[in-house]
């Protein structure tokens, strides 16, 4: 007896209606493209580095943040020095209660406007955040990565060098607001640092990292440059009201950081001309004010 002529034979499927997997392409997973969708036009190419996940709603959304913000900190700082018994009249009085309250207020500010940009690139975009708002590298060159730092570094070292001598042929006599702030030696000695440690680092991730790519990506990189190079300019003008030479040649120095930014598609060289003009324009005064023991008095 044969057992298996009683056993069911197994019902295979026929090929010819069994259908196919289907199969999806690969999609790029590389960090800075993975985590959103690029805003674009149909069919139209966008650079790399103009690949930002954020549009002109959340320039917008920065602004008003950064508005508040600052008088949410004002306040903030002001309560600090009448909680440590420094009273309105004082404040109003020392010349080094101001420059204290300008320093700490522009720290909390600069500190507060990273961080928000930071949780939105990691919670909302879910990306990078140094990548994805334009801290690239520099492009392979013929020379090692040093030289090439040194050459960015430079080029600020002439920028300031341009500048100072154009102020001092063509600028203003009259006292601007910011000198208020190097009247006494401790603020003057803590402006410096927060403008060589602080402010490139910060203002080149704003504007040329989140604001030049909105900017850019609508209307061209030429647009882009001369708006974003006029916006940083601008911005500095209450510190030198009254000295409008000066606040046209801040234009100009903005127009050169977007520039560098815009040619080299990554804001580390521009961070880097931008670390160069201010570390200039620092040593420049230290040196001329005998290492701060000659400051301008208030008039």
């Amino acid at each position: 007896m044969n057992f298996e002529d009683d056993l069911p034979l197994p019902q295979l499927p026929d090929p010819r209606e069994t259908p196919l997997p289907s199969i999806e392409p690969a999609r790029d997973m590389s960090p800075a493209t993975s985590a959103f969708e690029v805003p674009r036009a149909p069919g139209k190419f966008v650079p790399e580095d103009l690949r930002a996940p954020w549009g002109w709603i959340d320039l917008l959304l920065f602004v008003l943040i950064a508005t508040a913000g600052t008088f949410v900190l004002g306040v903030l700082v002001f309560l600090g020095f009448m909680a440590s018994g420094v009273t309105m009249s004082e404040l109003r009085a020392s010349t080094r209660a101001q420059g204290i309250f300008n320093v700490v207020s522009e720290v909390f500010l600069f500190s507060g406007l990273i961080a928000y940009l930071a949780l939105q690139m990691r919670l909302r975009f879910r990306a990078p955040f140094w990548r994805t708002i334009g801290w690239r590298q520099l492009d392979a060159g013929a020379f090692p990565l040093a030289f090439r730092v040194l050459g960015f570094i430079a080029g600020g070292f002439l920028l300031a060098l341009i500048v100072q001598i154009a102020s001092a042929v063509f600028g203003t006599k009259a006292k601007l607001p910011i000198e208020a702030l190097f009247e006494d030696r401790l603020t003057a000695a803590l402006m410096l640092l927060l403008a060589v440690l602080m402010a490139p680092l910060v203002e080149e991730t704003i504007f040329r990292g989140y604001i030049y790519p909105v900017v850019a990506r609508s209307f061209g990189r030429g647009v882009g440059v001369l708006v974003t190079g006029t916006l940083f300019g601008l911005l500095h003008a209450a510190q030198l009201w009254g000295g409008w030479t000066q606040i046209a040649l801040l234009v100009f120095v903005g127009l050169a950081l977007t520039y560098t930014r815009a040619v080299t598609r990554t804001v580390f060289a521009s961070y880097l001309v931008h670390l160069g003009y201010n570390f200039t324009v620092s040593i420049g005064f230290i040196v001329g004010s005998h290492w701060l023991s000659v400051l301008p008095r208030s008039s």
